[in-house]
């Protein structure tokens, strides 16, 4: 059974850092594209990075978070992570890791002050 489990979120203040963990079991993540999306209140979802399976060179940003959020990946674990950094309120949104047809549960961050 393939799961995906993410975690890390919570409430930062702008300008702040959290990192999210996505761990995958049930298959190997260095096989598939990742893809971190994410959906703010009465928005629609939208994509924020993917990777093909290895953190670079081919991975992906959106131009929203581009130089301020980070893919890495931790083979041994089966463990995807997002750095976030310079958080701004606009990043408020639950935060779903996907692999293929597979969805974690999603994980809220709050930028607030």
């Amino acid at each position: 059974e393939v799961q995906l489990q993410a975690s890390g979120g919570g409430l930062v203040q702008p300008g702040g850092s959290l990192r999210l963990s996505c761990v995958v079991s049930g298959l190997n993540f260095d096989d598939y594209a990742i893809v971190w999306f994410r959906q703010a209140p009465g928005k629609e979802r939208e994509g924020v990075s993917c990777t093909g399976g290895t953190p670079s060179p081919d991975t992906y940003y959106a131009d929203s978070v581009k130089g301020r959020f980070t893919m890495s990946s931790d083979s041994a674990k089966n463990t995807m992570y997002l750095q976030m950094d310079s958080l701004k309120p606009e990043d408020t949104a639950v935060y779903y890791c996907n692999i293929e047809s597979f969805w974690g549960q999603g994980t809220l961050v709050t930028v607030s002050s």
